[in-house]
């Protein structure tokens, strides 16, 4: 758990990153979920347009609507009581019209208790996220890996482009982004990106020579099935917990032993 005892904040991060602190950051989509995560001493809480592989079971990120990551980060600002809460725009609430992101990205900000906004992209990106940060969004840039631009990549990449990837991150810093999320990239290109902006770095599939780090909580936990990308680290099986527990339940109704009477009026 970091030093820190009071609500992170953008700041904080950088005061963190500037210390060699290392920040730990999540995912989160609901109200106990993310409230045990910020119990834990998480810095850092991503409501990431993710929830519409991880929750609503689709193939890609892009299904997810703006309204429905609103009523998610709704219940995940509610909870957190010290983690800086950042939410993603949702495709294609950053790939249009100016004004429509910053619509989107005011929206976040007064219909949730979540203070900061995640934009995909780097050079291309710069002037919208100048406009978001003027407009008083904070924003945390994303590069690397963009799961937006899935149809445009033809499919989930490691990254290789050092030149592009450094240059994405230096425009989207220079253009006011308080952190840079590297995902999919070389660990030395990296330690590249992070030697290069003065912002803090948080990695996913990125090595060890970032700022911090971030994962898809179900991940973590051994919530999910299926596909598990190499970076991920497995920390507990609550899916195989929660399996065995279910079918011991099963068992004993089935059985009459459930309601015992130590479970009735």
């Amino acid at each position: 758990m970091s030093e820190t005892t009071s609500p992170v904040t953008t700041q904080t991060l950088a005061k963190m990153a500037a210390k060699g602190e290392r920040i730990a950051m999540l995912t989160a989509y609901d109200f106990p979920t993310a409230r045990a995560l910020d119990d834990a001493g998480i810095d850092v809480l991503l409501v990431g347009d993710s929830l519409a592989m991880v929750v609503q079971g689709h193939d890609t990120t892009l299904p997810v609507t703006l309204d429905q990551m609103i009523y998610h980060a709704e219940m995940v600002g509610r909870a957190a009581r010290r983690a800086l809460v950042v939410v993603d725009l949702p495709f294609p609430e950053g790939q249009l019209d100016l004004d429509r992101t910053l619509a989107a990205g005011a929206r976040i900000l007064k219909e949730t208790r979540c203070r900061a906004v995640k934009l995909e992209g780097g050079s291309e990106q710069a002037h919208r996220i100048e406009a978001l940060v003027t407009a008083g969004i904070p924003v945390m840039a994303h590069v690397g890996l963009r799961p937006q631009n899935i149809h445009i990549d033809g499919g989930y990449r490691v990254q290789r482009d050092a030149d592009r990837l450094i240059a994405d991150a230096q425009a989207a810093a220079d253009a006011g982004a308080f952190s840079v999320l590297i995902e999919c990239v070389p660990s030395d290109i990296a330690a590249q990106i992070t030697a290069a902006v003065q912002v803090p770095t948080i990695g996913i599939g990125a090595g060890g020579d970032v700022d911090g780090q971030v994962l898809v909580t179900n991940d973590l936990i051994g919530f999910t099935s299926g596909y598990m990308p190499r970076f991920v680290k497995q920390y507990s099986d609550v899916r195989g917990q929660i399996v065995s527990a279910v079918q011991a339940y099963s068992k004993e109704v089935k059985s009459g032993a459930y309601p015992g009477p130590e479970h009735q009026f």
